[in-house]
């Protein structure tokens, strides 16, 4: 992965950008500290998908799903039943 410095990057993004697409992830630092990574959309798409489990994971998982948290009741009265006639 190639380091660029943020100003490097901004004066020659479409350099930037095309190694990118060609060579892979590409690092920005700022004051020699790394800040950002640029990545082709493709590979972002795959690492989303790949971060997210998925509904199917979700409902086969063995790790407790009932541990929501649920508000406290307000003391706000309720209304009384409607009688059906």
């Amino acid at each position: 992965m190639q380091t660029w410095p943020v100003q490097d990057a901004k004066a020659r993004f479409s350099e930037f950008l095309e190694k990118c697409l060609t060579e892979g992830p590409q690092m920005v630092t700022r004051r020699g500290v790394e800040a950002a990574v640029l990545v082709p959309a493709e590979e972002w798409r795959r690492l989303q998908t790949a971060a997210r489990p998925t509904l199917k994971d979700l409902l086969l998982s063995s790790e407790a799903r009932a541990e929501l948290p649920i508000p406290a009741r307000g003391n706000a009265r309720r209304r009384p039943p409607v009688a059906f006639r």
